[in-house]
């Protein structure tokens, strides 16, 4: 089974989904998603795994957030992945891929249901 984490190590809850998946025998290919983005095709991908619109997955008490003016009504879809990619700041974490699935790890045993 191929399991990727985009992941925050300097995140809590992040650490602690990494060491949930590590406890279960699960060695995930870690993404420090702040290092290296996902694309908007791989953002898109993950929101509609998620069952998610952007705005869901955003961090909107990060400042970047209000400096771009993201609680803007009228953008769209695109934009605000487009968002995303820039600041991946604003990407709530961690995403756990698994199983042609994905899970959000808040709380972090939200990831045992893809695995």
């Amino acid at each position: 089974m191929r399991v990727k984490i985009y992941h925050n190590p300097r995140c809590s809850k992040s650490r602690a989904t990494l060491a949930l998946l590590q406890a279960r025998g699960v060695e995930p290919e870690v993404v420090e998603y702040l290092k290296c983005p996902p694309t908007a095709g791989e953002l898109d991908d993950i929101l509609r795994k998620l069952g998610m619109e952007p705005r869901q997955l955003m961090r909107k008490g990060e400042k970047v957030y209000q400096e771009a003016a993201l609680d803007d009504p009228h953008l769209d879809r695109a934009a605000l992945i487009a968002a995303m990619v820039e600041y991946p700041i604003l990407i709530e974490r961690p995403i756990v891929l698994a199983n042609g699935k994905a899970a959000l790890g808040r709380p972090p045993e939200n990831v045992l249901e893809i695995i």
